[in-house]
């Protein structure tokens, strides 16, 4: 069991990049390359949290910059962690992060069969606005699309 006292959330390194990589596969059917994670440290509008417990990076997150919205993707914690409110823990430091650069607005995509991401994020302020059919492979499922819209928001 991980209390919050032995996790901290930061920014991921060029040193995560192999343990991120690690992650991603053991968590999505379609798992982002190397090559993919290795390319948001060289850009300004993306920024991967990762969740670290001692020397291991046992969950992570993303956030792209788009027209001033954050879209979350890659939400991903090790399934024994689970369960534990790591992913609430990575999501607020991405709020957190995200108001730093003026963000007021953040939108996801989730499996529509996923309940408990669906549930952690409504625990986050998400709310699902809409869906694309057929989104994901592997397998086929619609994703629920989920806005978390701030009060000072023009939208």
């Amino acid at each position: 069991m991980i209390t919050m006292s032995d996790l901290v959330i930061r920014e991921m390194r060029s040193e995560d990049v192999d343990a991120v990589t690690d992650l991603e596969q053991s968590c999505f059917s379609m798992p982002w390359r190397r090559e993919d994670f290795e390319d948001i440290l060289t850009r300004s509008d993306r920024v991967y949290l990762v969740a670290v417990c001692g020397d291991e990076v046992v969950g992570g997150c993303m956030m792209s910059e788009i027209v001033g919205e954050g879209d979350i993707s890659n939400v991903a914690v090790y399934e024994q962690y689970r369960g534990q409110r790591i992913a609430d823990a990575l999501l607020k430091s991405m709020f957190a992060l995200g108001s730093e650069r003026g963000i007021l607005d953040y939108t996801l995509e989730v499996r529509s069969q996923n309940q408990s991401a669906i549930r952690l994020y409504e625990r986050n302020g998400f709310v699902t606005e809409g869906v694309r059919k057929s989104f994901y492979q592997k397998p086929t499922d619609d994703a629920l699309i989920m806005w978390k819209r701030s009060a000072d928001s023009p939208n």
